[in-house]
């Protein structure tokens, strides 16, 4: 059977490209077909395979100012040609699910998310002034483009990271979608075996969505120490100003970031993620998670009970012990309360469940989900 991968773009290495780079490892024979592509910024699974990429990535500027492109996206994404192959999968959080697919070739879209900046998230990215408005029509074209090109002619099966991007799915497109979970590899990831530093850990992207900004005040005015990893476009801005209690360490390697893991004494997690891979890692650390309580994370983590933070040693019995705490306002104050809560119930949070219930979102299971979706969109089931 001939399979196409289809993935937005291949400009760095985020969550999106570890499930691309399993599902490479899965059908290593089939084609990937990408907007653009950077060299040398993906794994090598994906780099070492046939990779075409649209016209739009021979521009001089494109790796560097992708994102100003956005206009012709659509343009170039509907221009590839996939005739002869037997399968399409697509793994969208912005365009590629939106690929021209021959009549009778079922097409199985993997969707981390309908697009962020035109849906669900515009005054993270765009906000609420002239920029906005000097934007929509952008927006208003993209959402129609997108709706087009998400109905059972488009996509036969669309598959959902977690419920919450499957209620986005079916409120944008009018389509349902099964839930399979993304596969998160934690091998590399060794549990704690010593009690934790006196720190939190923010793993962040420095994007508008993920709230950096949230935690770094909550930090500033509570003076606990916060190491903040990773990179982005807005962390300049955000490390000039920050408190000397917040320490910013860059992107780090895997052994690093496992390390840090294992060190912190949580996991702060302020944005609403339509997954998530960093909070499974914490607690496959061992650590505990203290994230605002929407999104993926209500999938991945298992949230202590109010009636349960009583006495910090004690311990409890439930199937499933609880993995972390949630706030429900994306605010320093709440964030704060959140922490304090935590404080109190810390010794409740055992090291070893919260690595068995990290290893629940192995890829063997996804696997096994994933090959079902697999199979019904073969079959020409859409749901």
């Amino acid at each position: 059977m001939r399979i196409a991968l289809v993935h937005d773009w291949l400009t760095g290495t985020r969550g999106g490209e570890r499930v691309l780079e399993h599902l490479a490892r899965r059908h290593p024979e089939a084609d990937l077909f990408t907007l653009f592509h950077a060299s040398g910024r993906v794994p090598a699974v994906i780099e070492q395979r046939r990779i075409r990429t649209s016209a739009l990535d021979r521009l001089p500027f494109a790796h560097r100012h992708y994102r100003k492109l956005l206009p012709l996206m659509p343009w170039a994404i509907r221009r590839f040609d996939l005739r002869g192959y037997d399968l399409v999968l697509s793994t969208s959080h912005a365009f590629a699910k939106s690929v021209r697919v021959p009549a009778g070739v079922p097409h199985l879209d993997y969707c981390f998310t309908p697009m962020r900046y035109v849906w669900d998230a515009q005054e993270e990215y765009l906000g609420r002034g002239l920029r906005r408005l000097a934007a929509s029509p952008l927006v208003s074209a993209l959402r129609r483009f997108d709706v087009a090109h998400s109905g059972p002619d488009s996509v036969t099966r669309f598959v959902a990271i977690s419920r919450e991007v499957a209620g986005r799915i079916e409120r944008h497109y009018g389509r349902s979608a099964r839930v399979v979970a993304p596969p998160v590899d934690v091998s590399w990831i060794e549990p704690a075996s010593t009690p934790p530093d006196d720190f939190f850990l923010l793993v962040a992207g420095f994007v508008p969505y993920k709230r950096e900004d949230l935690a770094i005040e909550c930090f500033r005015r509570s003076g606990r120490r916060l190491v903040v990893a990773g990179d982005g476009p807005g962390r300049r801005r955000l490390e000039q100003s920050a408190p000397a209690n917040v320490e910013f360490v860059g992107r780090v390697d895997d052994r690093t970031l496992a390390e840090l893991y294992r060190r912190c004494r949580a996991l702060i997690h302020p944005q609403r993620e339509d997954f998530g891979l960093v909070p499974v890692e914490a607690q496959a650390a061992g650590r505990p998670v203290i994230a605002f309580g929407a999104g993926g994370v209500l999938d991945s983590v298992r949230p202590l009970r109010p009636e349960r933070e009583v006495v910090a040693s004690a311990r409890f019995d439930d199937p499933v012990p609880a993995t972390g705490l949630f706030f429900d306002r994306q605010t320093p104050e709440a964030l704060e309360k959140a922490i304090e809560r935590f404080e109190k119930a810390e010794l409740q949070f055992d090291p070893a469940a919260q690595r068995a219930w990290a290893e629940r979102f192995s890829p063997a299971r996804f696997d096994a989900a994933f090959d079902v979706e697999v199979a019904a969109a073969l079959g020409g089931a859409s749901a």
